[in-house]
């Protein structure tokens, strides 16, 4: 025969947890972000500013070609330095400094040194990272709609 048992437990009233049984957390740790006049010392500062101020320009249009996020960690020495989100996926397109607020499509991975010339068109991106020059994690396809964005603020 089958013996059925009730698990269940009972509660009464004034069974919340005891004084001192949880720990108090402190606040949230913010992402560290260079303070703004440390971000100009870096290459590339004024080249994501630029393109900042290109896709206020241009970003509806952008985000209708493209319709990702893109998160870029730039390094040195294998430390990131800074970080920049290129959101052309909502609104008419936003770029700021710092982690993608949403989930990035794609996050790369860059050297400095590596992203100026990429930027400025010195380096092959699809052979720079065949070489692993860089690094691509997510949607890898989406590189070649932001070397066209980059080809595009080129221009401009």
């Amino acid at each position: 025969m089958w013996k059925r048992i009730d698990h269940q437990l009972k509660i009464k009233a004034g069974d919340g947890p005891q004084t001192g049984q949880f720990k108090e957390l402190g606040p949230a740790r913010e992402v560290t972000v260079p303070h703004p006049l440390a971000l100009s010392e870096f290459q590339s500062f004024p080249v994501f500013e630029d393109i900042s101020h290109h896709i206020k320009e241009v970003g509806a249009q952008l985000v209708k070609k493209v319709n990702a996020i893109f998160q870029l960690d730039i390094t040195k020495d294998g430390k990131t330095i800074l970080q920049w989100t290129i959101d052309l996926k909502n609104g008419s397109g936003n770029t700021y400094p710092g982690p993608a607020r949403l989930p990035a499509d794609t996050v790369f991975t860059i050297p400095e040194p590596v992203f100026m010339e990429l930027v400025l068109g010195k380096m092959n991106p699809q052979k720079a990272f065949l070489a692993g020059k860089f690094k691509v994690s997510g949607k890898v396809l989406l590189g070649q709609k932001l070397e066209r964005v980059f080809r595009d603020w080129a221009k401009y």
